[in-house]
C-alpha cells in the first residue's frame, strides 16, 4: 500500500461526486516492489485483464487492516499516478500453495496459470522474505483479494 496524495485525493474526490452514496474510506495500491513492476500490473489493471491481487497476511497489521468486500482502492502505477479506483468483491486468507487456477486467471499475469502465478508470487515472496527477515514457505499465509474497477467510467468493469 503507499500514502494518499493530492492527485489520489482528486481522483476519489471525482469519484465520489459521481458516487455520493459512497463513504468516504479508501485506500492507496501501488502493487509490487517497484516502480516498474507498479506500472506493468496497473496496466493490467486498467486494461481489464488483472481483477485480483495477493499479499502476505504478515503485511498488514493495526495501520493496515485487511481488506474486506466493499472496500475501495485507488491504483497508482510506479511514479504515484492514480489510474483507477477498485472495490473489493472478496478477500479469503489461505496458504500461498492453496492458490486455485480460477485465482491465478484472475490475477491475469504471465500466462495466467496457476503454476506462472506460484513462480512469480514465490520469487516475489521470497524477496519480500529477506528484506523483512521472516522465513518463507508455500504455507505462508496469504491475502487474496478479488475487486472490482469502478473509477473511471471508460475503465470501470460493466
Amino acid at each position: 500500500m503507499s500514502g494518499k496524495t493530492p492527485r489520489t485525493e482528486e481522483m476519489w474526490r471525482a469519484f465520489r461526486a459521481a458516487r455520493p452514496e459512497v463513504d468516504d474510506r479508501y485506500d492507496v495500491v501501488a502493487f509490487g516492489d517497484g516502480p516498474g513492476m507498479a506500472d506493468e500490473l496497473a496496466d493490467l489493471v486498467v486494461a481489464g485483464v488483472k481483477r485480483a491481487t495477493a499479499g502476505s497476511l504478515r503485511s498488514y497489521g493495526p495501520d493496515e487492516p485487511l481488506p474486506r468486500p466493499g472496500d475501495h482502492a485507488v491504483v497508482v502505477d510506479g511514479g504515484g499516478t492514480p489510474r483507477c479506483v477498485w472495490r473489493t468483491t472478496q478477500v479469503q486468507v489461505k496458504p500461498l500453495a492453496d492458490v486455485d487456477d480460477r485465482f491465478a486467471w484472475d490475477e491475469g499475469e504471465g500466462d495466467r496459470s496457476r503454476d506462472y502465478w506460484l513462480a512469480a508470487h514465490r520469487r516475489f515472496f521470497a524477496r519480500e522474505a529477506q528484506r523483512e527477515g521472516y522465513e518463507f514457505d508455500d504455507s505462508m499465509q496469504t491475502v487474496f483479494e478479488r475487486f472490482t474497477v469502478v473509477w473511471p467510467p471508460d475503465v470501470a468493469d460493466a
